[in-house]
C-alpha cells in the first residue's frame, strides 16, 4: 500500500488520469499533462485500486474533474467519482452527486444531474451515457432537455446525440415558445436530421397559436425558420 498526502510520483499520476478518461471521455488526450490534488491518495498495487479523498480534484487540458472522493481500478478500469461531482470540459459541465464507470464504455451520473452544452440544458435524476455508441444518452427515470427552442420532457428519454434521434416515453412534454407551440402524448420520436421531425403517438396533441389537434398519430414539421406545421 502507498500513502501520499497532496503530491505524488509522476507513476501515480500516469495511472490516475485514466480516471478522467472513461467518465464520458471528459479529459483530453493522454500526452497533455495532467495533475491529481486531493487530501488523501492511496494506491494497493496488488488489486490496482486507486483511492483519493478529500477535494479531489482532477485537471488535464480544459479538463477538470472534482468531488469529495475518487475511486479507480487500473486492472478493470472500473471507476468511480461522489460527492457534488463537478466535470468541465470546454463548454460542457455536469454536475452530480456520483459518477460511475464500469470500463466498458458506459458511464453513469446519479444523484441531481445537470448539465450544460453550448445553448443545450439537461437534467434528470440519472443519466446513463455510452460514449462508443454514437453517443447515445438514456435517461431512465425521466428528465427535462431544454435548448434555444423549447423544452422536451418525458418519464423515460434516449437519443444518439451524433444522429440528432431522440425518443420520449410517457407523459411526453415538448414547449417551443419561439414556434408559439406546445404538444404532448404517450410517445414521441424527434429526428433532427429529417428537418426537424417530432412523431407523437399515443392521445397527441398540439396547440398552435389558438389552433388545438388531438390524434392517435401526430406529425410535426420544424422549420429551422421558427415555423411548424401539423398532420
Amino acid at each position: 500500500m502507498i500513502r501520499r498526502k497532496k503530491y505524488m510520483k509522476h507513476l501515480m499520476l500516469t495511472v490516475c488520469l485514466t480516471l478522467a478518461l472513461p467518465l464520458g471521455q471528459m479529459s483530453a488526450a493522454n500526452n497533455e499533462p495532467a495533475e491529481l490534488d486531493a487530501d488523501v491518495v492511496e494506491y494497493d498495487a496488488s488489486t490496482g485500486l486507486v483511492t483519493a479523498t478529500g477535494d479531489v480534484l482532477f485537471k488535464q487540458g480544459t479538463a477538470k474533474l472534482s468531488g469529495a472522493k475518487a475511486t479507480y481500478n487500473a486492472k478493470t478500469q472500473e471507476g468511480s467519482v461522489e460527492g457534488n461531482v463537478i466535470a468541465i470540459r470546454d463548454d460542457l459541465r455536469v454536475t452530480c452527486a456520483k459518477v460511475v464507470t464500469d470500463g466498458q464504455g458506459r458511464m453513469t451520473a446519479t444523484g441531481n444531474v445537470h448539465g450544460t452544452h453550448a445553448d443545450k440544458e439537461f437534467t434528470g435524476e440519472q443519466v446513463d451515457y455510452y460514449p462508443n455508441q454514437n453517443k447515445y444518452v438514456k435517461i431512465p427515470l425521466g428528465g427535462t432537455v431544454t435548448n434555444k427552442d423549447g423544452t422536451f420532457k418525458a418519464d423515460y428519454m434516449e437519443g444518439w446525440l451524433d444522429d440528432e434521434h431522440y425518443i420520449g416515453r410517457g407523459n411526453v412534454y415538448i414547449s417551443s415558445p419561439v414556434r408559439m407551440m406546445e404538444a404532448g402524448g404517450d410517445n414521441a420520436d424527434y429526428q433532427g436530421k429529417q428537418n426537424g421531425q417530432v412523431v407523437l403517438s399515443g392521445n397527441a396533441w398540439a396547440t398552435k397559436e389558438n389552433n388545438r389537434m388531438r390524434s392517435k398519430k401526430l406529425t410535426l414539421y420544424l422549420a429551422n425558420d421558427g415555423t411548424a406545421q401539423a398532420r
